[in-house]
């Protein structure tokens, strides 16, 4: 068992509805060692009042508030400023753990001294019959990145890992994170992507585990940034986005990553944008991925 001692960063905007559930996740966790920032990205309804109680209840939790919203990217920035563990993950607020994800993730690092370490997880969908969730199954492109298990790889060895592109399905030494410089993008709907990519082209190795680290949920509401592709400001965001990220693999010279970044996207991310296009009333949109397939590496 790790005695390592890792902070979990918890972003949250007007997910009150959810905050129990992710908060327990942590509550439950195997690996002891643990505190959590809970920053509150200037909330409208009861987000900031249930990470006080938290915080109030638990000295474990440590909450802070931003008094205008700035975005997740910002969020995760502030609660970054305030690590002072070895080791650092993320856990959005509408998500929960499995209970041995901090752990599997801890003693991999103690163990190979990588600079992170890449759990695999699942979507929790909403049921159509109560208003409950239940988890999915892990998906081929996350499987690819994260199974079989490999310690001290790079991404010369296992280009596929560039696939998994979430903060909150790892865990890094905080010196990486200090080391290089590495802060998420702010102003941006999609800040995982490019920060992902510099994080694998700067590692020294990392490693992967098929372990179902997160239950990463898809709001019946359709809240979720990824469920609102269909606008026109998301989708261009999201085509920089992934734009910059092959961009960071082509110029750290990773060209199987590059090519194993690009056939995903076309596998992946390009039917449903191309379904939502064919009846978009706003040509912009069409253009903007048409723009997008013309860059693409083949």
């Amino acid at each position: 068992m790790s005695s390592t001692a890792v902070t979990v960063i918890v972003p949250g905007f007007d997910v009150a509805e959810f905050v129990d559930e992710a908060l327990d996740s942590l509550r439950a966790q195997t690996h002891e060692h643990w505190s959590a920032v809970l920053v509150d990205d200037a909330s409208t309804d009861d987000t900031g009042r249930l990470f006080a109680d938290a915080a109030a209840a638990d000295p474990r939790f440590r909450v802070v508030r931003h008094e205008t919203q700035r975005g997740l990217g910002a969020a995760r920035n502030t609660g970054l400023g305030l690590v002072r563990t070895p080791y650092t993950a993320f856990l959005d607020a509408d998500d929960r753990f499995r209970p041995d994800a901090l752990s599997r993730l801890a003693e991999t690092l103690d163990r190979t001294g990588s600079s992170f370490v890449v759990g695999a997880y699942v979507r929790l969908r909403p049921d159509a019959d109560t208003p409950g969730y239940t988890a999915g199954e892990v998906q081929p492109w996350v499987a690819a990145a994260t199974d079989p298990p490999r310690e001290r790889t790079t991404l010369a060895q296992h280009p596929a890992a560039s696939g998994n592109i979430v903060a909150w399905s790892k865990m890094s030494r905080t010196s990486f994170w200090d080391d290089h410089d590495l802060r998420f993008p702010e102003g941006r709907y999609y800040e995982d992507q490019v920060l992902a990519q510099r994080m694998y082209t700067r590692a020294e190795t990392f490693d992967v585990i098929p372990d179902v680290i997160v239950e990463w949920r898809q709001r019946r509401d359709g809240g979720s940034i990824t469920q609102r592709l269909a606008e026109t400001e998301v989708l261009r965001d999201y085509l920089e986005a992934l734009g910059e990220g092959i961009a960071v693999l082509r110029a750290a010279g990773a060209d199987a990553a590059v090519r194993e970044r690009a056939a995903l996207i076309r596998t992946l991310d390009l039917p449903p944008l191309l379904r939502i296009a064919e009846t978009h009333p706003d040509a912009a949109y069409r253009i903007a991925l048409e723009a997008f397939l013309e860059s693409l590496p083949a």
